[in-house]
């Protein structure tokens, strides 16, 4: 895990200088609804947001984290932190899933699957598997810029979590799990040597652990190496209920030890597993994880580890069974020097040239959705017609979203609709996103605007969106808000005229997750497939703010 060349430590350097100068031009976002530092210490989640499969790196005194992104575009996310706890989202490593146009409409749970980050020879790496396609490859010189175009491994069906390993001897290597959906089998992990280059495999690779009696749903593997052992972290026993298991061998193609080094135990962090062992310049361990909490998504926790006889011990052992148990806070790493506290954004004003970073649609962009002059202090989204036959909005790509930010927090807008030629179905709001979605909207009749709010409950499977509650509107513009709070997500809809009284519509929603990910909030402008064409919203701005 140290640099090992020349070319190593001057591209160290180089990205050095530039992240530091992006920090210096860049101003912090610094959340209302949920900050990890304290000071001395950290709390847990280090991020309350759906960064599920999260793998992470330390490159010099910076520290990059990727995750799964599935069908939203754009898709690997790419962030980064100078002391291991304050994340700033800075890239996306992925513009359009692929295949491009496969995934021009929504493909909901497909695409990018746990994806691995490795710094290799001066270069960063991310390989991820989808499930219907194969393993893919993207690369760059620097992460804040354009990735390179991907390039297909390994085809194939059901091929996932896939992690690239460089040995000492330049031999290349990935491991990776499948997808019983696709394969037809799991709970297996398979090794296939590589192209230095890592641009393909080389062989039909073999199986180097089955977990099918002990270790059922083994995934997510990561492969490192240390002291003469490789190793393979790998999650199993299921998403929400699962542990962190690390196998270890002489050969990297086994025979491998096996060891549970983190499970839940007697605390209420459910399933800790899947991640990243990082460590720091200081010598430290540290190992990052996610946590399945429903509508929230995975959200990612950061666990102290160090070394015993060659064995990782994670977290603290509670019980001294000899598996640790996930902490709720902790001192921080120890870096070197502190950093100035930064989030992941959530608000955005609209007042910029180009939308948040935070933003995603839910299939690849196409450019006549939306408009933001140079200039415009709004997001203009226009009234894309709902696909012919279409009951609810899960098959509908234009859905602008955004990752709950925490447990309790209040997201608003305002927003006014412009039908212009039509007379009805013009439709823009701000919507709560998931397998059930709830929305509060301004939509147009013949006699004039109306704020209805709108749910669909079992969207995937083709459940009909109700209209349950209906007022007459003064003008076309209006006030819309959400108050989400706990316990896992219940939603209260408001919305205001003037921006200052608010009225409280329909009973409480309980937020559902989407397909492998989280509930997201967001904002969207729909038409009627029988509507005339044209008409479009105007947004001022998107807050996220305390309750």
């Amino acid at each position: 895990m140290k640099t090992k060349n020349i070319l190593n430590i001057l591209s160290v350097t180089v990205l050095s200088i530039a992240s530091n100068f992006l920090n210096a031009q860049e101003k912090n976002y610094v959340s209302e609804v949920w900050i990890a530092d304290q000071g001395k210490n950290y709390k847990n989640p280090i991020l309350y947001a759906d960064y599920s499969d999260p793998d992470a790196i330390r490159v010099g005194d910076d520290y990059y984290m990727t995750a799964s992104s599935f069908n939203e575009a754009p898709g690997l996310p790419i962030l980064h932190s100078k002391d291991m706890i304050n994340w700033k989202l800075v890239n996306y490593a992925l513009p359009d899933v692929l295949p491009n146009e496969h995934f021009s409409t929504p493909k909901r749970g497909d695409g990018v699957w746990a994806p691995s980050i490795r710094f290799h020879k001066g270069e960063f790496y991310i390989y991820w598997g989808d499930p219907d396609f194969g393993i893919y490859m993207v690369k760059t010189k620097d992460p804040l810029g354009a990735w390179e175009k991907p390039v297909l491994v390994m085809e194939g069906k059901g091929l996932i979590d896939s992690c690239p390993f460089w040995d000492d001897d330049g031999n290349a290597y990935l491991v990776h799990g499948w997808a019983g959906s696709r394969a037809g089998v799991k709970s297996i992990l398979s090794l296939n040597k590589m192209n230095p280059e890592g641009t393909k495999v080389l062989d039909k690779g073999v199986h180097v652990f089955d977990g099918h009696d002990a270790h059922p749903t083994v995934e997510g593997p990561k492969m490192y190496k240390k002291n003469g052992y490789y190793y393979i972290f790998a999650p199993a026993g299921g998403v929400a209920t699962g542990w962190q298991l690390v196998l270890r061998s002489k050969n990297i193609y086994g025979p491998y030890e096996e060891k549970v080094v983190l499970e839940q135990g007697s605390t209420k962090i459910n399933g800790p597993h899947q991640g990243a062992w990082v460590d720091t310049q200081s010598g430290e361990d540290w190992f990052y994880h996610f946590q399945d909490i429903d509508a929230g998504g995975r959200v990612v926790h950061l666990q102290p580890m160090k070394w015993e006889k060659d064995w990782p011990v994670i977290g603290i052992d509670n019980n001294k069974n000899g598996i640790g148990e996930p902490i709720l806070t902790y001192k921080k790493p120890n870096v070197g020097q502190s950093y100035p506290v930064i989030t992941p954004p959530e608000t955005d004003e609209f007042d910029g040239e180009k939308l948040g970073i935070q933003w995603q649609w839910s299939a690849n962009e196409n450019i006549v959705w939306s408009s933001k002059l140079p200039g415009q202090k709004f997001l203009r989204l226009f009234s894309m017609k709902v696909p012919e036959g279409e009951k609810n909005l899960w098959n509908v790509p234009n859905l602008l979203t955004q990752k709950f930010p925490a447990p309790n927090f209040a997201a608003s807008t305002k927003v006014k609709l412009t039908p212009e030629d039509a007379k009805e179905g013009k439709t823009a709001g701000l919507l709560v996103m998931g397998l059930d979605h709830e929305s509060i909207v301004i939509t147009n009749k013949p006699d004039g605007f109306y704020l209805q709010l709108r749910r669909a409950e079992k969207a995937d499977k083709g459940g009909e969106e109700k209209v349950l509650f209906e007022t007459k509107l003064k003008g076309n513009e209006a006030y819309l808000k959400v108050n989400v709070n706990e316990p896992n997500g219940l939603c209260q809809f408001s919305y205001s005229e003037n921006g200052k009284t608010f009225t409280k519509v329909g009973d409480v929603f309980q937020a559902k997750p989407g397909k492998w990910i989280g509930a997201k909030v967001g904002l969207y402008s729909v038409s009627t497939a029988k509507a005339s064409r044209g008409g479009y919203a105007d947004f001022d701005w998107f807050r996220i703010t305390k309750n």
